[in-house]
């Protein structure tokens, strides 16, 4: 069997599958972040060693894993975990969904004037190499002490093996990366004031990167020296989860953020529009990415702001309802709860509900929230298409996946088919675990990562597509007409 561990912002979840593939077990364990200042998003690496051997541990309490011959690692990207010379963290991690580094952006593409040629990628706060720009100017001390910059999942392989490893398609999400050689690069690293002795040394993500340690074994209930995969971050983890392993096949990701995800041959960058032009975790592809930083947690924040017990609860009373907006309604959300990537760019934009009135429900302002994310994604699939050409399906993994209504909204709002497999809200932890049988299972990728069985398609529905038309352009309106404001109001 092969374990996959994917780290995540909100949880851990782990992964059991058979030689043949197959899902045996899956078991999760709950992570929180931290927002002690405006713009900033962090976490304690601590908790996510803890909240990996739970997850472990709940699998271990179901399933027999004494057969374990791989694990894969897939996680959040961007994240900076700093560690002194004794690889000791130095300070809680700086997440993907942190935008205090919006200065050090325009100042790491003046140090280096080839960034966008070399990273392929616009520089955007979220990403490692200006979190570092922020530490040395802000934290000089912990600059200072800084010996290694390790990415979240490869800390958690730091922990499991005692090795300092990553991979190419995480990597590339430092903007410390040549994503067409997959190598580092030392300009871009120069140009934080690093070399290449804080950067962990590369393998592909079907390469084995290490074996269990005897303590880390002896922590999760595991027997030592299985050999662990080099991996993949968490989108391209679950491009490998949900098939998404040949040129120009293409998936939609309803986590905590959004992500539209198209598998290339060569690299492809747009960084104008603030496309993601990334390596693969599979040799020899690349892959692009329009990406929202608010999905899933959108729907969560609308459920406690309109107080229903949970998620589920105000999906009902949306589907109750009726998927289309009463013909009056111009009722708009916007998304940006933590700043925008694609194809914003603006750390500094803000979730909005504009078209509130008397009779507004609920289930209208939970429906809204659907749609604003749905027209975030729009917008997104625009950019990639601009360069790259249509994109005729997707795929849908992530726990968004499960809500019907939503895809009914997506498809509409989209324009086009979304296809749901079983077992799609997985994604990226039955990638790592397809990875693992790669590594140490001697799999191809092909045999271990066909797409999960298809268990429905959401085709558009003429109506659903129509009642939506009115609210998409002033979606985005709304934008342009609040951005000064957006970088006005940052306490």
């Amino acid at each position: 069997m092969y374990l996959g561990i994917d780290l995540g912002t909100s949880g851990v979840k782990a992964i059991l599958i058979d030689s043949n593939g197959a899902i045996v077990g899956e078991a999760s364990a709950p992570l929180t972040l931290s927002r002690p200042r405006p713009l900033w998003s962090e976490q304690d690496p601590a908790a996510w060693w803890s909240a990996t051997a739970s997850a472990v541990g709940a699998l271990k309490s179901r399933h027999s894993l004494e057969a374990i011959a791989g694990i894969g690692l897939s996680g959040q990207m961007h994240g900076a975990v700093l560690l002194d010379d004794n690889d000791e963290v130095l300070r809680p991690a700086i997440l993907w969904n942190d935008g205090r580094a919006g200065a050090a952006c325009v100042e790491l593409e003046q140090r280096e004037s080839a960034s966008r040629r070399i990273t392929g990628n616009l520089a955007m706060p979220g990403f490692t190499a200006p979190k570092l720009i922020w530490v040395a100017r802000n934290e000089p001390e912990i600059f200072a002490r800084t010996a290694r910059v390790l990415l979240p999942k490869d800390w958690i392989r730091l922990r499991l093996t005692g090795e300092a490893v990553s991979e190419p398609s995480d990597a590339a999400g430092t903007l410390w990366l040549d994503v067409s050689t997959r190598n580092w690069s030392p300009a871009m690293l120069a140009a934080t004031g690093l070399e290449e002795r804080h950067m962990p040394r590369l393998v592909e993500g079907t390469e084995i990167s290490g074996q269990l340690s005897t303590k880390a074994a002896n922590a999760l209930g595991l027997r030592p020296g299985i050999p662990v995969a080099g991996g993949g971050g968490d989108n391209a983890a679950g491009a490998v989860g949900i098939g998404v392993v040949h040129p120009g096949m293409a998936f939609l990701s309803l986590g905590t953020s959004g992500v539209i995800f198209v598998a290339d041959e060569t690299v492809k960058t747009d960084p104008d529009r603030a496309v993601h032009a990334f390596c693969h975790c599979l040799p020899g592809l690349w892959h692009r990415m329009a990406v929202i930083l608010s999905a899933a947690s959108a729907l969560t924040f609308a459920a406690r702001l309109v107080g229903t017990a949970d998620e589920a609860e105000l999906l009902a009373e949306i589907e109750a309802a009726g998927a289309e907006a009463r013909p009056s309604s111009r009722l708009v959300f916007l998304p940006y709860l933590t700043g925008e990537r694609t194809p914003h760019n603006d750390p500094a934009a803000a979730g909005v509900v504009f078209g509130l009135d008397g009779t507004t429900t609920r289930a209208d302002l939970g429906r809204a929230v659907l749609e604003g994310v749905a027209f975030a994604l729009a917008e997104g699939l625009d950019a990639l298409e601009a360069r790259g050409g249509p994109v005729e399906t997707l795929s849908v993994i992530g726990g968004g996946a499960r809500s019907k209504i939503w895809g009914r909204i997506l498809a509409a709002a989209l324009e086009r088919p979304l296809k749901y497999h079983s077992g799609g809200e997985v994604g990226p932890a039955l990638g790592a675990a397809r990875l693992a049988r790669i590594a140490a299972g001697g799999a191809t990728p092909d045999e271990a990562c066909p797409p999960p069985p298809l268990a429905r398609i959401i085709e558009p529905e003429p109506a659903l597509v129509e009642s939506l038309k009115p609210r998409r352009p002033l979606f985005g309106r709304l934008y342009f007409d609040l951005k000064a404001t957006f970088a006005g109001s940052i306490p």
